[in-house]
């Protein structure tokens, strides 16, 4: 009886000890085995064996704006995962940043992933690199013509929508008299933004447009000053980045206006005067998820083959940061990835 027992016992380690092996294996090995066994902690995310690619990420980002240091940490990360080299380069000056697109096509990168806030001045170098056989991934701006030139997927918000949606709050919180304010000239995004909050005003409101000098703060500070000061009918004041906001609460204990603020797009700065009060929302499209989503959709194709979105937009946004979930937030914004 007990050389059965024996045997029996026997019989089930040596059918045991191979499913063990076998999970150990299937899970990357001994620390992930017993990773799983404590519950899951001291699981960390991986990282490619793949050929090691480079990947040019070209935006239009004013020099100072944190909004894109969201962007490029987003994509950062991304690239790390994925074992590519990342090749960040930006010029808010559309000519120079279609150079630095010719750059990178002549540097022979694996892939490209850009941003297209003035399709007439970038579409055709867009093109040259799609000609070129390097696939493009395009994100942020240029949701209305990624198509035509000729990138693969698109990650980004419908800045009409998400301006409507604007609106249609700010009509709800009783607004009838709105600034927007506008950092750059001839940026198809932010035309698209200030013309949906004035459809989502409806006629019950009115929208007045400010164009300012988003690459100096103080021109910014004294611009918006200057016209709360003129203007003491104003309401709400909304800006079209998150820093901006900032300087929008300067102005408006300059000018001792009465408007409320709101933005587009978030910064920890600026997540924090949600907290206080003093900005009342903001539209956040994930600038982290844009940044490391083309950057992943880059080396997804390069090693798969694969395309997201079906030849549509892949959308990161609209949505709302307010009282209501921004203590959710915060914790991100403080990292930089919100």
């Amino acid at each position: 009886m007990r050389r059965s027992r024996s045997r029996a016992i026997g019989i089930a380690l040596f059918m045991i000890i191979p499913l063990v092996l076998a999970a150990c294996s299937a899970t990357g090995g001994r620390k992930a085995f017993l990773a799983q066994q404590n519950g899951g902690a001291g699981v960390v995310a991986g990282h490619a064996n793949t050929a090691r690619f480079t990947v040019a990420m070209i935006t239009h980002a004013s020099p100072g704006d944190t909004f894109w240091d969201i962007i490029r940490a987003g994509a950062t990360a991304a690239a790390a995962k994925d074992n590519i080299t990342l090749k960040y380069s930006s010029d808010p000056d559309p000519t120079k940043q279609a150079q630095l697109i010719d750059d990178a096509i002549n540097s022979h990168v694996n892939g490209i992933a850009v941003t297209d806030p003035n399709p007439t001045a970038l579409c055709p170098t867009i093109k040259k690199a799609t000609q070129a056989g390097i696939p493009v991934v395009m994100f942020n701006a240029g949701y209305t013509n990624w198509q035509d030139c000729g990138a693969m997927e698109y990650f980004g918000q419908d800045e009409q929508v998400a301006g409507v949606a604007a609106g249609k709050k700010l009509a709800a919180a009783g607004a009838k008299n709105v600034l927007c304010v506008l950092q750059a000239q001839g940026q198809a995004q932010l035309e698209a933004r200030c013309a949906g909050v004035k459809q989502g005003l409806g006629s019950e409101g009115t929208m007045s447009k400010l164009y300012v000098n988003g690459t100096d703060n103080s021109a910014v500070l004294s611009t918006m000053s200057a016209e709360l000061t003129r203007n003491k009918n104003y309401d709400a004041v909304i800006t079209l980045g998150a820093q901006f906001a900032l300087l929008a609460i300067q102005a408006k204990a300059q000018s001792h206006a009465t408007a409320k603020i709101y933005t587009f797009d978030t910064s920890a700065a600026e997540i924090a005067k949600i907290k206080s009060g003093q900005v009342q929302w903001a539209i956040d499209q994930q600038p982290y998820l844009q940044g490391y989503e083309s950057v992943d959709a880059v080396w997804l194709y390069l090693t798969n083959g694969d395309t997201l979105g079906g030849g549509q937009t892949v959308f990161t946004g609209p949505a709302f940061v307010d009282s209501s979930n921004v203590n959710a937030v915060a914790k991100y914004a403080q990292r930089g990835t919100r």
